[in-house]
């Protein structure tokens, strides 16, 4: 027996199996993928994401390609070339999703760069205050620093001598409204 020896079916059942053959690749052949659906939700719902996050301020070439290829997908979608939709529905994904992460990113520069420009001016009004008010100690007088000179008084009374002494030898205080002037000779304003 020869393994490469012409077989022995009749040629009649050979073109019924190469027939059958033809039929189910063509039947497979002409089936399609079922419609993308998830592709293209997930792939408006990047796009969506991406308008939220600014990509239009901040990435619009790549929020540009993403709308692009949405489109071309949505075209397929109607022309009923469903591989062909999933593929440009994943590739509008991925470039929403890159453009959401640039306008994401511009954002925080944005916010950054807001930062420094406030804390910037905050340093040099800082700056401003503290100079006006080193010129204020400048002007203002500065205490004498000799502790010798006396402080000045104001328009201070004198306390009473009642109230500076005790009384000597138990003599009684005179009263405070009409002291009595001392005098050596005991006169009433006599010179001794």
């Amino acid at each position: 027996m020869y393994f490469f020896s012409p077989p022995a079916v009749p040629a009649r059942r050979m073109r019924a199996a190469v027939a059958a053959l033809a039929l189910t690749l063509a039947v497979a052949g002409c089936a399609t993928a079922p419609p993308p659906n998830d592709a293209m939700n997930l792939a408006q719902y990047q796009l969506q994401a991406a308008r939220d996050a600014g990509a239009a301020d901040y990435a619009p070439v790549d929020l540009g390609f993403a709308q692009d290829k949405f489109q071309q997908a949505q075209a397929a979608m109607e022309a009923r070339k469903f591989a062909d939709a999933a593929n440009l529905a994943e590739e509008s994904g991925a470039d929403a999703e890159l453009a959401r992460v640039k306008a994401r990113l511009g954002a925080a520069r944005a916010e950054m760069q807001n930062k420094l420009q406030e804390n910037t001016r905050l340093r040099n009004e800082g700056e401003q205050l503290a100079a006006r008010q080193q010129q204020m100690e400048q002007a203002a007088p500065a205490p004498a620093a000799d502790s010798s000179a006396p402080l000045p008084v104001g328009d201070m009374p004198a306390p009473s001598a009642s109230v500076l002494s005790a009384p000597v030898d138990g003599a009684p205080i005179p009263p405070a409204d009409n002291p009595a002037p001392a005098t050596s000779s005991g006169i009433p304003g006599g010179q001794p």
